[in-house]
């Protein structure tokens, strides 16, 4: 069967432009081999498309469970806070961007990390804790940002520490918006006073 060309050219552009408009990462996790271990650098690069242990879900899938059992999941953010600039004038005062994430979620910045410190596992248990409130089927979901492994270090340290049923959401905050799903400011919990001993990107 003959194939018109002038036919192919334009699919083949309109799919080039919808590609074009993917999310950061969008697409090139599932050519990322999943570690044994806590990725510990470089943490804005493309992640795997999986976690052994957890359930792996993209952005439709989350806000059709979220509509089904919205009260059987715990939202989790675990995208790292902003430092202050270290050369900052001390006359100068300084305020961190505004978060935006999914809403109902809970902040718990820095717990992404390849190493944290004791008193950031005791504030991730803490939290997590609440979170499931002894229910064993309490979906805790995962997230940060699109090509971000903090959310995978943190949802592979939550399974680690004993919590079942989690979940994870790679796609993050960009996936989440770029779907046309809503957003909200975020407000972090209140961190440990030691910061996690860990080099920042």
């Amino acid at each position: 069967m003959k194939t018109d060309n002038a036919c192919i050219v334009p699919v083949l552009s309109l799919c080039a432009a919808v590609l074009s408009l993917q999310p950061a990462g969008a697409g090139a996790s599932g050519t990322v081999p999943e570690p044994q271990g806590y990725r510990m650098d470089d943490y804005r690069t493309p992640v795997p498309a999986t976690l052994r242990g957890a359930t792996v879900v993209d952005a439709d899938e989350l806000h059709a469970l979220l509509k089904s059992d919205g009260g059987k999941v715990a939202l989790i953010d675990v995208f790292p806070l902003h430092p202050k600039p270290i050369d900052l004038p001390a006359d100068r005062l300084w305020r961190p961007p505004t978060r935006y994430n999914l809403p109902g979620s809970v902040w718990l910045p820095n717990v992404g990390y390849g190493t944290i410190s004791p008193q950031y596992k005791e504030f991730l248990v803490a939290h997590l804790k609440k979170l499931s409130a002894g229910e064993e089927q309490r979906r805790l979901v995962f997230y940060c940002a699109a090509d971000c492994w903090m959310s995978w270090n943190a949802a592979k340290r939550a399974l680690e520490l004993g919590f079942g049923n989690i979940y994870w959401f790679p796609g993050g905050t960009d996936e989440w918006e770029f779907l046309g799903y809503e957003l909200t400011t975020a407000e972090a919990e209140k961190i440990p006073r030691e910061e996690p001993e860990h080099e920042r990107e």
